[in-house]
């Protein structure tokens, strides 16, 4: 089971007494632990089954999902739930969030483009994702991608050497780290996107395999 830590730029002394997702999230929308809400439309914190058997942990929420306040919306949500109904796992079964609640973004032009949060970030979040665990408990945990690995993981883990397979952490009974959705997107052509398709849907099927039939599809 996950424990808080409290840091001294940390959003744990917001969690509430006894929390609940809904709480949790009403809280989170007004966090003030890092400089990233000035930047950000909105906090956007996890969402899904209360009872899943399976929580996904991605970096952080993207330009479509900071404007829709809900995670795993935008296009690499969208390839995210192609690959799982192609493993066999119910969407409606996973529970979805991301390390950091805001989206951390650089200006380009007109367009907001992706920026990777910083260790200290990272850590002022930390807490909503160790209550999210706690009051989830999913039987598998799934790191998206290495910021998500490596944060929950240790900054040793690399994900191109361990991913697809299950790692002992005390976090959950099973832990695997795979890609994130969002780096298929970004492959150079059609055929590698293909290929990181088919390895990202081999990665999922090992997480299907250990699943209660509930979260089956």
């Amino acid at each position: 089971m996950a424990t808080r830590r409290a840091t001294t730029a940390s959003a744990a002394r917001l969690i509430p007494p006894r929390p609940t997702l809904a709480s949790l999230r009403e809280a989170a929308a007004h966090c003030r632990a890092c400089p990233l809400w000035q930047r950000g439309t909105q906090t956007v914190f996890g969402e899904g089954d209360r009872r899943a058997a399976v929580m996904f942990v991605g970096e952080q929420p993207g330009n479509e999902e900071d404007l829709a306040g809900r995670p795993f919306v935008g296009p690499a949500g969208k390839l995210l739930d192609r690959a799982l109904a192609d493993a066999g796992i119910d969407r409606r079964r996973v529970y979805v969030t991301n390390v950091v609640k805001h989206f951390k973004w650089e200006p380009r032009g007109k367009r907001r483009i992706h920026a990777k949060p910083n260790a200290s970030e990272i850590a002022a979040c930390r807490p909503w994702l160790e209550a999210e665990l706690e009051l989830v408990e999913p039987e598998v945990l799934v790191c998206l991608g290495a910021t998500a690995a490596q944060a929950l993981l240790g900054r040793q883990f690399r994900v191109s050497v361990d991913r697809g397979r299950f790692v002992s952490s005390p976090l959950a009974p099973r832990v695997l780290a795979t890609v994130h959705p969002s780096a298929i997107l970004r492959a150079p052509d059609d055929e590698t996107r293909r290929a990181e398709m088919t390895r990202f849907v081999a990665d999922l099927k090992t997480v299907a395999a250990v699943l209660p039939r509930r979260a089956a599809a």
